[in-house]
């Protein structure tokens, strides 16, 4: 049996995991067992560049921190070595994760959690495929624009024919001129 000592320092780190979670919109749960230690530390940098925290935790720290949490569904992602990539950004995490898992063999994807609910591994790796916000807002101002600018070509389009056809506008707008100076 522990002594209480022990079990407050265990409940501590509880604690502030807990704390140091609440921020963070999406985790990414990952076995790294076999990595090199220059693709650790590709990993890692990559992560740091993308505000993405990485830790090794126990497995039964994360089971009462997520548990505090109110996350359920997670114990058979916590099974053997468990690293945890989190963010408040919610797709970096998943985005990054999933490019090195592509690449090396032995990085594996467990699972994750998106937006306070847990994720399959099919899931984090959907996440990761969505673009950017800016990429995001930029197509959504392009969808938006196409109609006007579509309309605007054709408006255009049909203006130039009609010069081209055959001065059949300008006629028309000179013959009232031409009644004008009958009637004088």
């Amino acid at each position: 049996m522990p002594s209480e000592k022990i079990l407050a320092a265990k409940q501590q780190v509880v604690a502030d995991l807990v704390e140091t979670f609440k921020g963070a919109t999406s985790f990414v749960f990952l076995s790294t067992r076999g990595l090199t230690v220059a693709q650790d530390t590709e990993l890692r940098n990559e992560l740091r560049k993308n505000d993405v925290k990485l830790q090794v935790i126990k497995n039964t720290t994360l089971r009462l921190v997520f548990k505090e949490l109110g996350i359920e569904g997670l114990d058979e992602i916590f099974v053997g070595p468990t690293t945890v990539a989190y963010s408040e950004n919610l797709i970096a995490p998943a985005k990054v994760v999933a490019k090195f898992a592509e690449s090396i063999e032995v990085l594996e994807i467990k699972g994750g959690i998106i937006e306070g609910k847990a994720a399959s591994v099919a899931e984090v790796i959907a996440l990761s495929k969505v673009p950017e916000k800016e990429t995001l807002y930029s197509q959504i101002v392009y969808g938006m624009l196409f109609p006007m600018t579509k309309l605007a070509m054709l408006v255009k389009a049909v203006a130039e024919k009609a010069q081209e056809g055959g001065e059949a506008a300008p006629a028309a707008t000179e013959a009232p001129a031409e009644t004008a100076e009958a009637e004088a």
